[in-house]
């Protein structure tokens, strides 16, 4: 689960982890408000939506009055801002951030984020801080420190020392000392997946700011933070997705033409995989869980014909405690309630396939039936391809 810039800072504040003044806004009469409690003569204006890049477009600017405060966050709120990680349709914004504006001297880029090689969490940093970190990466890896934690130990000295090394300031170090461990505090104790500062920033009056922050929970460990859930955005999220989570259906949109319905995340990806293989391209990744009964089947089949986009379906389902009858039934009342115009390619193996196959059948439904996977996506490229 994602949260916006200004929660994140919120967050961060309560860890001891430096964060700059602001306060969030939605409507342009708010932001004049803000700006005038923050006080100061320049303030810095800022999207809040789920996506990085906000800056290169136009959705951060710095304001000199309150004025060009107002004429910004009236040309902003409502507006669809496209970045590079929105896609092309981009995102709605529905939030402003003000925020008091910092007197850098150097940008600079800290994250800390789980690596799965090692099962630790590492810290990322490099004095290139308020570029790309992947362009960084891979033209100036040289420029970049990966630094594992160790789960028993936790933030020691020689992490910092590290870190102030890379970012050219050694004589910052307990500084930096004190930044990671509070930035640790929060990953460990709030269960994240990343926490992204990007800029970090050395003022010139010598403190550590964090101008940005992106962090990221573990969906699987949320129950324990009743909290942090509240502060979800469903604006933020496709709609098809947040129906699903509700339903418990694991299902991520992509932009291909032909539809999965799979039953375990391993299948699902193998299904993805050989579909690309064979010269199509996936729509979405949905598993309908091993336990799923003929509602939630049917949900499924229902949010993927919702995508207009797809042109196929591809329904593989290997039955263990999954019955193929169970899908089978709810492929039949889908169908029932919405009409089916894409072509619908099924293979069903394992627990009761024979009766699931009978009553796929006897249901009138135009289905092309596959025994194997190679064979069932090799039908299901060819039926999008016509």
């Amino acid at each position: 689960m994602n949260i916006h810039e200004y929660q994140a800072k919120k967050l961060l504040s309560a860890f001891d982890v430096p964060v700059g003044q602001g306060e969030v806004a939605e409507t342009a009469d708010e932001a004049v408000t803000a700006a005038q409690e923050l006080g100061g003569a320049l303030w810095v204006v800022k999207a809040q939506i789920h996506a990085g890049g906000r800056g290169l477009a136009g959705g951060v600017k710095v304001c000199k009055s309150l004025d060009e405060v107002k004429t910004y966050a009236t040309s902003l709120l409502g507006s669809t801002l496209v970045t590079h990680q929105t896609g092309p349709l981009g995102q709605k914004v529905r939030k402003i951030y003000v925020e008091s504006a910092a007197n850098i001297d150097k940008e600079l880029y800290l994250s800390l984020v789980l690596n799965r090689n090692t099962s630790q969490v590492c810290i990322i940093a490099s004095a290139e801080g308020g570029m790309d970190i992947e362009e960084v990466a891979q033209n100036h890896p040289d420029k970049i420190v990966n630094l594992s934690i160790p789960p028993a130990t936790g933030i020691q000295g020689y992490h910092a020392r590290r870190v102030a090394k890379v970012f050219g300031m050694l004589d910052k170090s307990k500084d930096v000392l004190h930044l990671l461990q509070g930035l640790y505090e929060f990953y460990e104790s709030c269960d994240c997946s990343l926490i992204e500062i990007n800029p970090l920033v050395l003022t010139k009056e010598g403190t550590l700011l964090a101008l940005d922050a992106k962090v990221s929970f573990d969906d699987n460990a949320l129950y324990r933070h009743a909290s942090i859930v509240e502060l979800n955005d469903p604006f933020e999220e496709d709609a098809s997705e947040t129906e699903a989570k509700a339903h418990d259906l694991s299902y991520v949109k992509l932009d291909g033409t032909i539809g999965c319905l799979v039953n375990g995340a391993g299948l699902a990806m193998a299904t993805m995989d050989i579909i690309k293989h064979y010269g199509g391209e996936p729509a979405n990744f949905l598993d309908v869980g091993g336990g799923a009964d003929k509602e939630r089947v049917s949900k499924a089949f229902q949010i993927i014909l919702k995508d207009q986009g797809v042109k196929a379906i591809l329904v593989n389902i290997f039955g263990g405690i999954m019955r193929c009858d169970i899908i089978a039934q709810g492929i039949i009342a889908a169908a029932s309630e919405m009409k089916l115009n894409v072509p619908l390619i099924v293979r069903l193996q394992g627990t009761n396939k024979d009766l699931g196959k009978q009553m796929l059948n006897d249901s009138g439904l135009n289905i092309i039936a596959a025994d194997g996977l190679d064979e069932a996506a090799q039908k299901a490229v060819a039926a999008v391809k016509g």
